[in-house]
Formats: structure tokens, sequence, C-alpha cells
């Protein structure tokens, strides 16, 4: 296979073996599978990020007892799950060990056969988590304080209901990818560097702002968007400083139906008013996708800080030749086909793994080295199934099983859909790709039948909260209240209430997932096509006609009025 690989000195297209589509396997991407040594995927790059979302519950909660100190913990596995569960403790103790269950390979048997066994007899953690203090309700998370339903939060401190924040988050509650530090923000998306701000999407360095647009270097300001370095700008007009606080005193903040129309009014603005760059890209080079920053030739990439090198990366923060990879970074590198990693080097086909190096086909390993086909082993060296080998032992095994997989037509290809732990309607799947059960059983994926929630036990309805925030008191702690939109029923808890009193915020008449769901739906889809700029101001360098640059854009002309190409975006903003 790898002398084929090495012929390729153009681009081929390949049928997916999954979808049936046509897709491109470019020269680049031939060096790549040669420098790491694999096969080229039989699979299109779309149906191989489906098959890594099925592997990410980052949100759905349950409770189940520890099977092995039986106290009850929350977990992401529902208590029908077929293997045992434990505690962040007790999986992070020395109380259990993995070699336990380790086996010999069987070479008569295919290997993902032999791996589902020894996936299934060997504890999972309730919960990815690393130094937490605090933080129980905290998933896919490292070295955070007093954290409360939030996932993929690191280094950050009274974080509530948000996800994606990375780095020196603190007192923030409903946000979603901040990044680079951001202080008392509520519902801000993709924010860096702001501070006591709400309802603001794409800022940057911003200070006390509201319901504001792809504002930088801002001060006091409200309903406004694409400003540079301003302050006390209200509809992007600017008064003084009086006029300014004048203006805002006229907002009832506090009150929940003022805040409505505000967010109906901030809406209308960003969607027909508010100039939106073709794709945010910045301090990049030779880069394409949306939401890249600091990187280098990245292409096909989502959400991504400071990588180099890579393509198809969803969700990565400081990478480096890495490829086909969702929710990884802080120092990885040569990463391939994986999910869930963090300080990872040469690790292929993996999942939930971090401080690793040299691994292949291995679920939730830590702090270890070469090891292959392994599940839950923690600072192990020359393993397989876990099963501990010599160096010279687990060099050759390790090659004998490559071309026993070669031949099985097994090697090369994340694991299969079936192998996931969890159900598709768990999983990061189902937010950005969602189908129905009878598709995804019909593709192979499992299916969660009992989702958690409860629904009718409201002791109070939407329209009997009170409006204002300061007619409430921590009575309303002790209520079960019911989400607007999916009827679920969710509760206040003090923190929460301290923070909404605090910042004149209403009680949110939404449930913690739908107001999750709501920050995704202002984002752009992870995905791009191509597109003709819609600019047709007559002082740019296209006069009255439109503007002619085509680009890729994740945006869409039916939700987004003004989707503007590089240069026409800097005559109106920069």
């Amino acid at each position: 296979m790898q002398s084929e690989i090495k012929t390729h000195s153009t681009s081929s297209v390949q049928a997916c073996q999954n979808c049936k589509k046509d897709f491109i396997i470019e020269p680049d991407d031939f060096a790549f599978y040669e420098k790491i040594k694999v096969p080229a995927p039989t699979w299109c790059p779309e149906c191989r990020q489906r098959r890594r979302y099925a592997w990410r519950n980052e949100r759905v909660l349950y409770r189940r007892n520890c099977d092995l100190c039986g106290k009850s913990t929350v977990t992401i596995y529902s208590p029908n799950k077929p293997f045992k569960v434990y505690c962040s403790t007790c999986w992070w103790g020395d109380k259990w060990n993995a070699y336990e269950f380790g086996r010999d390979f069987d070479f008569s048997r295919s290997f993902f056969t032999q791996w589902q066994e020894l996936q299934l007899s060997v504890p999972r953690i309730a919960l990815l988590t690393k130094n937490c203090v605090n933080s129980e309700y905290t998933h896919h998370s490292n070295n955070n304080k007093n954290c409360y339903l939030s996932f993929c939060v690191f280094d950050s401190e009274n974080i509530m209901y948000s996800s994606n924040v990375w780095k020196n988050g603190h007192d923030c509650c409903d946000c979603s990818m901040l990044t680079d530090a951001g202080d008392l923000l509520y519902e801000c998306v993709d924010c860096e560097r702001c501070y006591k701000s709400q309802f603001c999407l794409l800022c940057r360095d911003s200070t006390d702002c509201y319901y504001c647009y792809d504002c930088r270097g801002c001060q006091n300001c409200f309903l406004s968007y694409n400003l540079r370095n301003k302050q006390n700008y209200f509809l992007n007009q600017q008064y003084t400083k009086e006029e300014y606080l004048k203006k805002i005193s006229e907002w009832n903040l506090g009150s929940f139906s003022v805040r409505q129309k505000l967010w109906q009014q901030y809406v209308e603005l960003v969607k027909n008013e508010a100039i939106h760059r073709a794709s945010e890209i910045e301090r990049s080079v030779n880069s394409s996708g949306s939401m890249i920053f600091n990187s280098k030739n990245v292409k096909n990439g989502f959400d991504v800080y400071s990588a180099e090198d890579s393509k198809n990366i969803i969700a990565t923060i400081e990478a480096k030749d890495c490829m086909d990879t969702y929710h990884f970074g802080f120092k990885c590198e040569l990463v391939y086909e994986s999910h869930g990693l963090t300080r990872a080097y040469n690790t292929l086909f993996s999942h939930l793994c971090y401080d690793d190096s040299d691994i292949m086909y291995c679920d939730t390993c830590h702090n270890s080295q070469n090891l292959f086909g392994c599940v839950g082993v923690k600072k192990g060296e020359y393993v397989i199934l876990n099963k501990k080998y010599s160096k010279e032992e687990y060099d050759v095994l390790k090659e004998k099983i490559i071309v026993h997989m070669k031949e099985t037509k097994e090697f090369g290809e994340f694991f299969p859909p079936q192998l996931s732990p969890l159900g598709y309607n768990e999983t990061q799947g189902q937010v950005y790709m969602p189908i129905t059960k009878e598709t995804a059983v019909t593709m192979g994926y499992n299916w969660e039948d009992q989702i958690p929630g409860t629904f009718g036990k409201e002791t109070i309805k939407p329209d009997q909260i009170p409006d204002s925030i300061e007619e409430i008191d921590s009575s309303i702690c002790k209520e079960i209240l019911a989400c607007k939109l999916c009827k679920r029923n969710y509760n206040i808890v003090q923190t929460e209430l301290d923070f909404y009193k605090a910042h004149s915020i209403p009680i949110p008449h939404n449930c913690p997932d739908c107001r999750y769901k709501a920050r995704i739906a202002q984002r752009p889809r992870r995905s791009i096509k191509n597109m003709q700029c819609n600019c047709n101001n007559k002082l740019h360098i296209h006069g009255q006609t439109q503007c002619p640059n085509n680009f890729e854009t994740p945006f869409s002309e039916e939700y987004i009025a003004k989707i503007y190409c590089k240069e026409c975006y800097n005559n109106e903003v920069a």
C-alpha cells in the first residue's frame, strides 16, 4: 500500500464506501498518509467527520452509581450501557488496573471484534476531567474551579452553562467559544478578551458592550456592529458619555419583555445591516474554512487557533501536521482520525487520550506511549490490547497485527460507528449533522431511547415568572421551571441567581440545552460554499456594479444580507 501512495503525483477521485459520493484525495494528502504510514481513507471527509462526532457526548448527563465505590455520580453514560462506569476519583485512583483486562491477540478473528470485547470489559470514566475543583457537572475539561454545567472548559473559574471556554475565563454564564480570557460575560459567542459584556458575537478587546456584533477595542457600545476602537455608540451613532448613559438608562435591562425586544432588534441588525466578512480567517496564511486564527497552511478548518500544516480539523488549538481530527489540541502533532486529544504526538485512530505519544487505536488512555488497541491504560508503555510486552515483542506483534488488519480491511479507518459507546442522539453529531433514529440505525450508529429529562413536573409556568429580576428572590431556586421551547423542566441555582441579580439579567425562560442550541445557531456553519461578493457600494473599486470577487464562505444569503469579500469588508470596516 505504501508504494501505491508514493506514485500519486496528482489528485485522485474516489467513491466513498459509505455514502457512495465522489471525493478527492490530493497529492499533499497522499504525502501525509505516507508520512504516518497509513493507507488512504475509503470514506469521504463528511462521513469521516460524522463518524468522529458519534464519539463525543459533550452535554447529555445521567445519574448512576459508580461501579467501584457505589456513590451516585454524574456521567455521560446512561445506566443501561453495557459496561462499568467509575466516578472520576475511582477511575484515576489505584484500586483497579487496566492490565487486569489484558489479552492476547487472536489472528483468526478481526481486530475490531477483539477490541470491542476489551472496550466492553474495561471500566469507563464517568466524566473526563483533570485537576478540577468543585466542578462536578463538567466534562472534557481541565484545570477549573467552581464550574457548573459547562463543557470543554480549560483553566477557568466560576463558569456556568457554557461551552468551549479556552484559557482564563472568569465569572461567565451562557457563553460559547471564548478564547484567550473573558470576564463577567453573559450570552457571548466567539469573543476574545472581553469584559463585562452581554449578547456579543465576534467581539474582541471590548468592555461594557451589549448586543454588539464584530466590534473590537470598543467600550460602552449598545446595539452596534462593525465598530473599531469606539466608545459610547448606540445603534452605530456616537454620543457623549452622558448622552450614551441616558440612552441606556431608558432600557430596563432587568425586564424579560424588554430583553426580548432588544434581542429581536439585535437579530435584525446582524442579519440585515451588519457586514459579514466572507470567512473569519485572521493572522493566518494559506488557510481555508472559517474561524481560523494565528494559523498557517490549514485547509478546511473550523474553529482553529494556532495550527499549522493541517487539514479537515475542527475545534483545534495549538496543532501541527494533523488531519481529520475533532476537538483536540494544546500542543498536538502528527494526529490523524482522532477525537478528544490533548498534548498528543503521533497518535492515530484514537479517542479521549491525553498526554500520549506513538499510540494507535486507543480509547481513554493517558500519560502513555507505544500503545496499540488499548482501553483505559494510564502511564503505560509497549502495551497491546492492555497486555504488556517488551519493546522488541511489541514492535514485532504490532506490525503483524497491522498486516492482519490490512487483510481484513480494518487498518486505516477510525472505529466503526457501532463501536461507539454512545447513542448518536447523545452526541454532537445530532447537533451538527442531525438524523432520525431510523437513518442512524441504517447507517450503523447506535441510538439511545432513554434520553434524560423530566417533563410536566414544573411548579411555575413561564408566564408566571416575574418579568423583572428585581421582583425575584431566592425562592425561585426552589421552583421547577419548564422550557418554553422543548418543555423540559429545569431549575435555577443560587450562584446563577446571584449572577443575574448582580448584572440585571432576567430569569431565562428556556432550558440550558435550548440556550446552547441558540448560541450555536448564531455561529457560521462548519462547511463552506462558493459565492460572489454582494457588495455594490459605488465608492469601492468596482463602482456601481456588484463586486466581481468570488470566495468560499460558511454563510448563506438566505440568512445574511451583506456577505463581503476581504477587500470590500476592509473598505467598510477596518
